[in-house]
């Protein structure tokens, strides 16, 4: 035995011995038991179609399930939660008892909202399995009741927020149905009136049943011009040229041609019934009115639909908490984990002690 091995052994002494003896008997004298109530929550969704759906989406209730387990999961770290159980158990009051006999495990009576929302992040342990959107939550506190009440605050004030989250979905999908509603409303008071506007202005109820007419008025007339030239060749071949029922024939039948070449003018002639105007122009526009208003029509009626669809969503809860472990009541303390504490203290210090031998032996060798 050297000198350099005495200070070897003191080292191995100061940085493993002596870590892992303090933390034992830190543990085992000063800290106190500690209570595991487990709970185990979800979310979940309903899966039923709505009407606006089946007719193009005109509205979008609530998110996905996976991303509103994202939104528990953070809740259940955020200071909210914790001022609000707070409210249902006094944390500082239960967590400082032991301080500062037992600082560790602890928290001191003067914490601050932000001491006491760290120190419930390391009392309140969440596995969150996004796959399936489960969420475990692990509470501990001194004693089996209290850890048991703080994991049905926690359940409690969960199901608010979801609830909220519910109230919002509601009030937007029916402001936005009713919206769509008034929108389309609109539209179809516009395409009514521009059609309203329109036969006003020309005159005419229908362009396609005024032609319709007027063909009804040129058939007339080339049925009377064929019947005239029959009884003009009857007449011609059984009387003289002069006769005067031969002119007066031949007056009509120039009369009935110069008719229906007038009533052939106007359906292209311009100024039909207003400036500038034309039937196939006036065809055209009736056209783009007409549908123009059975689009209007159209969107109403699903607006309307989905408004209805909107309302029966809103009476039922879209997305629920679903508690699948109730809050356990610990029967034992299984923290803080004595065993286990020591031994990873009596590793580290020891993996620590190594390298500072190793490097020290190093440049002493080099040395």
């Amino acid at each position: 035995m050297h000198r350099r091995h005495y200070g070897v052994l003191l080292s191995l002494f100061l940085c493993v011995v002596l870590p892992t003896i303090s933390s034992a008997v830190y543990l085992w004298v000063f800290a106190d038991d500690q209570y595991a109530s487990t709970t185990g929550i979800t979310i979940r969704q309903e899966e039923t179609g709505s009407a606006s759906q089946l007719l193009g989406g005109l509205t979008q209730l609530v998110g996905s399930g996976s991303g509103n387990s994202d939104l528990l999961f953070e809740f259940i770290q955020s200071q909210l939660i914790v001022e609000a159980v707070d409210g249902h158990v006094d944390l500082v009051a239960h967590y400082s008892t032991t301080w500062p006999r037992d600082p560790v495990f602890s928290i001191w009576p003067e914490a601050t909202i932000e001491d006491l929302t760290r120190f419930w992040r390391r009392m309140v342990r969440i596995s969150y399995d996004r796959s399936t959107g489960l969420i475990m939550v692990e509470v501990r506190a001194r004693d089996p009741g209290t850890a048991q009440d703080i994991a049905r605050a926690i359940i409690s004030e969960s199901e608010q927020m979801i609830n909220l989250l519910n109230e919002t979905a509601r009030r937007d999908s029916m402001a936005n149905a009713q919206r769509d509603l008034e929108d389309a409303l609109e539209r179809l008071r516009e395409a009514r009136a521009a059609i309203a506007d329109f036969r006003a202005r020309t005159q005419i109820i229908d362009p396609a049943a005024d032609i319709q007419g007027r063909m009804g008025v040129l058939n007339n007339l080339q049925q009377q011009l064929a019947q005239a030239l029959v009884d003009f060749d009857v007449l011609l071949q059984t009387t003289e040229s002069n006769d005067p029922r031969a002119r007066t024939l031949e007056r009509r039948i120039s009369v009935i041609r110069e008719r229906i070449a007038q009533e052939r003018l106007s359906f292209a002639a311009q100024d039909v019934t207003v400036e500038d105007t034309d039937y196939p122009r006036l065809l055209a526009q009736f056209e783009s009115l007409r549908v123009d208003q059975e689009f209007a029509e159209e969107s109403y009626r699903a607006t309307l639909t989905a408004l209805e669809a909107a309302r029966s969503n809103a009476e039922r809860q879209q997305i629920y908490l679903a508690t699948f472990v109730r809050p356990t009541r610990a029967q034992q303390a299984e923290y803080p984990r004595r065993i286990l504490l020591v031994g990873l203290t009596m590793f580290f210090s020891l993996m620590i002690w190594a390298v500072i031998a190793l490097v020290y032996y190093s440049l002493r060798d080099r040395g």
